[in-house]
């Protein structure tokens, strides 16, 4: 125990020594201050994928603050399928009615879910342990089960399952992808996006058109006719008809066509990017220091403003960039 606590010791020196000395983005011109703000009700207190929490328990989604709220001591897993999804301070899956009308459904699983999504009667669960089910809304039963391997460690930005048509796509915590039938309970195909031994979930999925486009934090797997990959340590990453965009680790922004070309990069020397958007014809960025960085779609060019932020948790909103209790209008 006594060597451990010295290695543990020991650790936090160096971290701390690389934090004191850390160097940090410097523009070398900022156009001015981005100025179109608004402010919350709430400060944020807790982001997912697909929406965020208040403080006083408000839920924002991309569309921004809805009048519904969770009870205290509820965790928000997701909004899907007209349900406000959460997990109970008793470990249950708790569904609250989007609209607020009508009773509570809870399905008594006394474990922790790590993700879920709902369409009509089948709830896709993923839960912590890598388990991946379909159970039935009406009659609470599951109706499919799949094991993989369990995590030991996962990035927090963990993705829900993802409905297409009768295909139910679970977006695993092991770097796969698995594609369950959900009429027939038979599972499809299992694709693997990344290997790493640590931080290998999925943190990125989207549907273009007939093309998968997914990500772990190192890997990223594009799947229509035929199969692509490419690696980069992504931080965040968006995608529409146009393209890919994602910025990576090494503060840059990459441009990358729906099937994995490369088209374009810029680099910001040490920035560390917090959040990312697409809007009509550009791409912003936004870096923790508090910057916002407007690219072309091509990332040939690129204005960089100020911004009031000292805050890392963002949460991206269709046409604005959500922390602590303001926004930022990108439209």
């Amino acid at each position: 125990m006594k060597s451990l606590l010295v290695l543990l010791a020991a650790v936090s020196i160096v971290m701390f020594q690389g934090c004191s000395s850390k160097e940090v983005y410097k523009p070398e011109n900022i156009k001015g201050e981005w100025r179109t703000t608004g402010h919350l009700s709430s400060p944020i207190l807790h982001i997912t994928q697909s929406a965020a929490v208040l403080e006083n328990g408000t839920i924002l989604l991309k569309s921004g603050e809805k009048k519904q709220k969770i009870p205290q001591g509820f965790t928000l897993l997701n909004v899907s399928g007209g349900w406000v999804i959460t997990r109970n301070p008793l470990n249950d899956l708790e569904l609250i009615p989007e609209d607020g009308i009508g009773e509570h459904v809870v399905l008594e699983l006394k474990r922790t879910v790590a993700a879920c999504s709902i369409q009509g009667d089948v709830i896709a669960i993923l839960f912590a342990n890598n388990e991946m089910a379909l159970y039935s809304l009406s009659s609470k039963k599951m109706t499919f089960k799949e094991t993989s391997n369990a995590p030991v460690a996962v990035d927090a930005r963990i993705i829900n399952p993802y409905f297409l048509k009768d295909l139910v796509v679970f977006p695993t915590l092991d770097g796969k992808v698995v594609i369950v039938n959900e009429s027939t309970k038979k599972l499809l195909r299992s694709i693997i996006v990344g290997s790493e031994d640590y931080f290998n979930n999925i943190t990125y999925l989207s549907m273009i058109e007939n093309n998968l486009i997914t990500s772990t934090g190192s890997s990223i797997l594009s799947l229509s006719q035929k199969e692509a990959r490419e690696k980069y340590d992504v931080r965040d990453i968006v995608s529409n008809l146009d393209g890919i965009w994602l910025t990576t680790k090494q503060g840059e922004v990459v441009a990358l066509s729906t099937n994995l070309q490369y088209k374009g990069k810029k680099k910001f020397p040490f920035a560390h990017f917090v959040g990312l958007s697409v809007q009509s014809d550009r791409v912003y960025a936004i870096e923790q220091g508090g910057y916002m960085i407007a690219l072309s779609k091509d990332l040939l060019s690129a204005d960089v403003y100020d911004i009031d932020m000292s805050h890392e948790s963002v949460f991206s909103g269709d046409d604005r960039f959500y922390f602590a209790d303001r926004y930022i209008d990108i439209k």
